[in-house]
């Protein structure tokens, strides 16, 4: 039977075909356990050592069989003996037999007279009398010489063992040319099992995670279906609390990297990501993963490759940073392994992918930053805690960890709503280790520092209140002014509100007349 499907132009035949392998019996894969009883104990053997038993037990067989055939070949000669020196003495047999009057009496005659056994007299006894013609009286002799031939050849077979191996030979070949066919199985050392990823086709996907963490994936044809001009699309349907805090498109067969706040690293495949309808809010990343209860999402970023040439950054709210290769991470457990040994007081707050040259900035809750080029720290192991990033004092932490460029300003928001944008080339380059320079002034007036970020003028900010009142702003809309300055008030709060977190809008609102934007930092 011959079948031919004929696929779309868009589909990818070698997933097409190993859907079949996996959903239908087009391919049938079974393993084979060579369980086996040797002297009455079971044991698992190899191939060789199966073959070798088996040739042992054809021997034993072969053997048996030759040894029963000497034993019948042998009785059958007793008695043609016994034949043979009846007829040699025809007429005295029949003399006795007529002068006896009971069978048994001719049976004792016999053997008394001819030196016969029991065996060989009551063959005589039962000969037909026709055996007693010429003919057959040279047919009896002939079996008889016949007869000591063979028991000669079945001596010689018990005599030499390759006589033995080579009947075994004779054996198998003759089985061979009776029932030998084409193989129709494929003896391999291991299966090739299909994965769910040889299912799935190979596409761009946008994947969209919300500030209280769902998370999401829908294929890219969405965002690019509109026409230009058109009013955009919402990649996401959030409640008035919750909105876009990062979107990327990945690969359905990329890896998204989730690091938490205690130090480990889970990772999920894109096709993983469950695909919901465009406006659909997702699930949970918690139920994705299986997170501790403690543990919280530190970072998110996907990968497509882990290569050589790239690196991570983290860094601790106590001022800790590390840099790992990024290849170190490409074996991840169900459960998540340890990407930073993190300190009992501490906790990861932050990862960047770099490239092995780029400067890195740490900014504080007191208002200090520090930059430095990532070439003044190592490149050490995975489980390993890192070295000293900045030098805190008191009970200052550090909030944020980023990779500055000439092209971008820094965003620093305070606890009481203040906050302003910095150029980036104001901070001079430092040694790690030190304790930095002043990013803003945190007075009473305006609170400590609740978070830096890296923007652009066409970047838009959420500030996410205590009290869940919070404000979107545009990045080009707040003033550029220098370090050591309090910033301007940037949301109105009441006396016991705060500031929270500050997050970049990843997907703009579509009210806005513009199509969703596709960020990845």
């Amino acid at each position: 039977m011959r079948i031919v499907l004929e696929l779309k132009r868009a589909e990818i035949p070698q997933v097409i075909l190993n859907q079949l392998y996996k959903h239908t019996a087009m391919e049938s894969t079974f393993g084979i356990i060579m369980l086996a009883i040797v002297n009455g104990q079971p044991k698992v053997l190899t191939l060789a050592n199966m073959l070798s038993l088996f040739i042992q037990h054809r021997r034993e067989v072969t053997v048996r069989k030759t040894k029963f055939e000497l034993r019948k070949a042998e009785e059958k000669a007793h008695i043609l003996e016994g034949l043979k020196i009846a007829l040699d003495n025809l007429d005295s047999v029949i003399k006795l037999i007529r002068k006896s009057t009971t069978p048994e009496e001719a049976l004792n005659g016999l053997i008394q007279s001819f030196k016969l056994s029991k065996i060989q007299a009551q063959a005589i006894l039962d000969m037909r009398l026709q055996r007693l013609t010429g003919l057959e009286r040279e047919k009896i002799v002939e079996d008889y010489k016949n007869t000591i031939k063979e028991i000669e050849r079945l001596k010689s077979i018990l005599a030499s063992p390759a006589l033995v191996d080579n009947i075994i030979k004779e054996e198998l070949i003759d089985i061979k040319k009776k029932y030998a066919d084409k193989r129709r199985t494929e003896i391999a050392d291991e299966a090739e099992e299909i994965t769910l990823e040889d299912l799935i086709q190979e596409e761009e996907m946008v994947v969209t995670i919300s500030h209280q963490g769902y998370i999401k994936r829908n294929s890219l044809d969405l965002y690019r279906s509109q026409l230009r001009g058109g009013k955009g699309l919402i990649g996401m349907e959030t409640r008035d609390e919750d909105f876009v805090e990062d979107l990327f498109t990945a690969s359905t067969h990329d890896h998204v990297l989730f690091f938490t706040n205690l130090g480990r690293l889970h990772w999920l495949k894109v096709y993983q990501i469950p695909e919901t309808g465009r406006a659909a809010r997702g699930k949970a990343i918690v139920n994705l993963l299986q997170l501790l209860s403690e543990e919280k999402i530190a970072a998110v970023f996907p990968i497509k490759e882990f290569k050589e040439d790239q690196f991570l950054i983290m860094a601790t709210k106590k001022g800790v940073i590390k840099k790992t290769a990024l290849k170190a991470y490409s074996n991840p457990r169900a459960k998540g392994i340890a990407a930073i040994k993190i300190d009992p007081d501490d906790e990861l707050i932050g990862v960047r992918l770099t490239d092995g040259t780029q400067d890195i900035i740490l900014s504080t809750r007191e208002g200090l930053s520090i930059r430095f080029n990532e070439k003044d720290a190592r490149e050490i192991g995975r489980v390993a805690r890192g070295v000293r990033g900045i030098r805190l004092k008191g009970d200052d932490e550090v909030v944020s960890v980023g990779v500055l460029d000439k092209d971008t300003t820094l965003l620093t928001i305070t606890e009481k709503g203040f906050g302003k944008r910095t150029k980036a080339e104001e901070y001079r380059i430092q040694s790690r280790g030190g304790k930095g320079v002043f990013t803003i002034k945190v007075t009473p007036k305006n609170g400590r520092v609740v978070g830096v970020l890296r923007v652009t003028n066409d970047d838009e900010v959420i500030i996410i209140a205590s009290s869940g009142k919070l404000i979107r702003l545009k990045a080009s809309n707040i003033r550029i002014i220098g370090r050591a300055t309090q910033g301007v008030k940037l949301i109105d709060l009441a006396e016991e509100d705060k500031v929270m977190s500050i997050a970049r809008v990843a997907e703009k609102d579509a009210e806005n007349g513009e199509s969703g934007e596709l960020f990845k930092e």
